[in-house]
């Protein structure tokens, strides 16, 4: 362990001094890359989702803290980058200022009063910082659970192209929506279908619609402007 030091108040600094220490000092920890991190990183977000949904406050408290870590691992990682180092006060400071300029009905003058409100403002912070994109797919990852990815995607595509129209009758509620969801891929097994992949390569020809929309002429109900 590090020795105590003027740090030792304060947790989250300590925690990362300890991070520190092991890099150092852990030659199994000194090997790790940030693509060697990435199956750990996958793994705590799972166990920490688990935990939310179905554990208890102390298996939250955990997981958070096996999550952080992760971080702390890949700004200590990044710290020691010969050609681009950043380090975990660098993550730190890049989020506040973000958080700050994503808020500006708490740290500006603007007004949100509704949950709706701070969604437009929210976003159109973030369309002024990704304002070089010039795909709706842009900072999609692909990598995403397929319904997560699902959801993003017709979220994104909206703007750009017609999107499937919900199944009718719809779901009532969300119990269910996952009797729906699990009836669908049941149906799946009896067939032999791999009901992932479908999910996939239909999201995969969505996308090639959107990307085939974005580079026509406008469309001539605008939802091919971008600039929108």
């Amino acid at each position: 362990m590090p020795q105590p030091g003027p740090a030792a108040s304060d947790p989250l600094r300590r925690v990362a001094e300890v991070m520190q220490a092991v890099r150092d000092r852990c030659v199994w920890t000194q090997q790790i890359t940030h693509r060697d991190l990435v199956p750990y990183l996958v793994e705590e977000s799972a166990e920490l989702i688990d935990a939310v949904e179905a554990g208890t406050r102390d298996d939250m408290r955990e997981e958070l803290g096996d999550l952080l870590w992760q971080v702390l691992f890949h700004a200590e990682i990044a710290a020691r980058d010969p050609d681009e180092p950043f380090d975990i006060d660098d993550v730190a400071r890049g989020l506040e200022e973000k958080m700050v300029r994503r808020h500006p009905h708490v740290f500006g003058d603007a007004v949100a009063r509704t949950p709706d409100e701070v969604l437009v403002l929210w976003n159109a912070a973030k369309a002024q910082e990704k304002h070089e994109r010039r795909s709706v797919l842009e900072g999609v990852s692909e990598r995403m659970p397929s319904l997560a990815l699902a959801e993003k995607l017709l979220g994104r595509a909206g703007a750009v192209v017609e999107t499937p129209a919900p199944a009718t009758p719809p779901p009532a509620t969300e119990s269910e929506l996952g009797d729906a969801l699990l009836a669908l891929v049941a149906a799946a097994r009896v067939h032999g279908w791999d009901a992932e992949r479908a999910l996939r390569e239909r999201l995969r020809a969505l996308e090639d619609e959107v990307r085939a929309a974005e580079a026509s002429p406008r469309d001539t109900d605008g939802r091919g402007d971008l600039e929108e």
